[in-house]
């Protein structure tokens, strides 16, 4: 098993409420409330990572930066941005809280062939690690 991955499964005894799975290369926290996302590490290998919440995703090529990413997608200062068309999710933007506003970081998205259709947004929020 990889490192980053045994780290993350030690950090998670603190938290017995937290709902995971665990194969060889990745870890996946599931969403522990209704408005929550899961957030996943999957090894790549070569000290290369990608963690993802929901369908949102970045690349690492450092444990230590892939772990903290992990780590925040758990807490209450992150919160995935989530545009939905015709209640299809088509966009997902990573916000964090800095002093009570939300900042948006990175964003990833699909093909949204039906641009014209109304946009409806839905914030998607984890409280394990408070």
């Amino acid at each position: 098993m990889d490192k980053a991955i045994s780290e993350i499964i030690e950090r998670l005894k603190k938290y017995p409420n937290a709902d995971y799975k665990l194969d060889e290369n990745s870890v996946i926290v599931k969403k522990n409330n209704d408005n929550g996302f899961s957030v996943s590490l999957t090894s790549n290998g070569n000290r290369n990572y990608t963690v993802a919440f929901d369908i949102w995703h970045e690349e690492f090529d450092n444990e230590i930066d892939a772990l903290n990413c992990f780590a925040f997608g758990l807490s209450k200062d992150c919160r995935l941005k989530t545009v939905k068309k015709s209640g299809r999710p088509i966009k997902w933007t990573v916000q964090s809280n800095e002093n009570g506003n939300w900042i948006d970081g990175s964003t990833t998205g699909l093909i949204n062939l039906a641009f014209w259709k109304k946009s409806e947004v839905v914030y998607l929020h984890n409280d394990l690690i408070k």
